[in-house]
C-alpha cells in the first residue's frame, strides 16, 4: 500500500516525482505555505529554482533564523548553503526534507509550525535534543536530516531539575555535529 507522505516510488527516488508529490504539492499552495516559503526565501536573498519532485530549492539564505543548515516551508526547501553542493554530500537530506514538504501538506499549512515547535518542546523535554523524539523529525528520517537518536531521560527527574528540587542527572550530550545539513568546517 502506498505511503501518503513518500508516495508510490521507493524512499530514495528523487527523479521526476512520486504520486503522492503531486497531491503534497496541490495542498501546499492552496493552504498557502508554498508562497509563505516563496516569501521568506525571497526576503533572506537565497536563489529561488524550482527542483526535483514538484519543489522548489532556495540556496544561498541570508537570514540566521531558524538555525538550521536546511529547512522546509511548503514545497520550499532553503538553505544557507549551495543545495547542490550540500545534497552532493548528503544525498537524503532532499528526501528528508520533502518528508517536512509533506507534513506542512497534511497539517494544513501554518498549524503545521506550532505543531513542529511542541514536537521539538517534547523531544528536549524527554532528551536534553531539540530532534531526537520529534515526531516529525523522526517520520523524516533523523540521520536523513543529520541528527542522531538520543536516550529518553525520565520527566519526572527532568521537571523536578526545571523546579530546583533535584539534579536530573547527566543529560546526554546533546548533537554536536551542528544544525542539520551543515558543512563542516
Amino acid at each position: 500500500m502506498p505511503d501518503p507522505l513518500h508516495g508510490a516510488g521507493s524512499p530514495g527516488t528523487t527523479g521526476s516525482g512520486r504520486r503522492g508529490d503531486r497531491l503534497r504539492h496541490v495542498l501546499n499552495w492552496v493552504n498557502l505555505s508554498t508562497p509563505l516559503g516563496l516569501g521568506v526565501a525571497a526576503a533572506g536573498g537565497a536563489r529561488i529554482r524550482r527542483g526535483p519532485r514538484h519543489c522548489f530549492l532556495a540556496d544561498h539564505y541570508r537570514w540566521r533564523f531558524p538555525v538550521a543548515g536546511a529547512f522546509t516551508v511548503g514545497d520550499v526547501v532553503v538553505s544557507r548553503h549551495d543545495l547542490d553542493r550540500l545534497m552532493a554530500r548528503r544525498p537524503s537530506l532532499l528526501d528528508h526534507e520533502l518528508v517536512h514538504s509533506a507534513q506542512w501538506a497534511f497539517c494544513g499549512g501554518l498549524p503545521f509550525l506550532p505543531l513542529y515547535l511542541a514536537s521539538m518542546a517534547w523531544s528536549w523535554v524527554r532528551t536534553g535534543d531539540r530532534a531526537a523524539r520529534s515526531v516529525f523529525e523522526r517520520q523524516a528520517g533523523l540521520a536523513d536530516g543529520g541528527y542522531r537518536d538520543v536516550p529518553v531521560r525520565p520527566v519526572g527527574a527532568v521537571l523536578a531539575a526545571a523546579l530546583g528540587r533535584r539534579p536530573a542527572g547527566p543529560a546526554p550530550e546533546p548533537h554536536r555535529g551542528g544544525p542539520k545539513g551543515t558543512l563542516p568546517a
